[in-house]
């Protein structure tokens, strides 16, 4: 295993033990569930807008190491960002997990997700890494009915 594969691993095993933004937003403006029904992982999203911006994103569930990981990662990325960034990462980090081409000015702007560039070999983790990413674009929405990823 490569440097680099080893270091990606450690940095999901330590979003997954610990989890930033974990916790209820109280009086959060939109929140989503979703749900990934192939290996049973469970996630609410919340969020705070402030003028078209995420002010704050926080979230809770369960599940599997990579699905915890991605939304703790997904958290820490998108806070601060408007509704269209998060959107156009959306696409971005789709794109990586399922193993499409990215244009080469994408992966600066990934930051921390590209721990996730391996997810594609494994299309079964697909489900899992885009659980949380499904469901913010639910919260954004406004949608009532639980994201799923199927």
């Amino acid at each position: 295993m490569s440097d680099l594969s080893t270091l990606y691993q450690e940095v999901i095993l330590d979003h997954a033990k610990r989890p930033r933004n974990f916790h209820i937003i109280e009086n959060a403006d939109r929140q989503a569930n979703g749900y990934n029904p192939l290996c049973g992982d469970k996630v609410t999203i919340f969020l705070k807008l402030v003028d078209d911006r995420i002010a704050d994103i926080s979230f809770e569930g369960t599940g599997c190491a990579i699905s915890t990981a991605s939304a703790s990662i997904l958290t820490e990325t998108l806070k601060g960002k408007t509704r269209a960034e998060a959107a156009a990462l959306f696409e971005d980090f789709h794109k990586m997990v399922t193993g499409q081409e990215l244009k080469p000015s994408t992966a600066p702007a990934l930051g921390k997700l590209e721990v996730f560039c391996g997810v594609s070999e494994f299309p079964v983790r697909v489900k899992c890494a885009s659980l949380a990413w499904h469901t913010l674009r639910s919260a954004l929405e406004g949608k009532a009915a639980v994201a799923s990823t199927e």
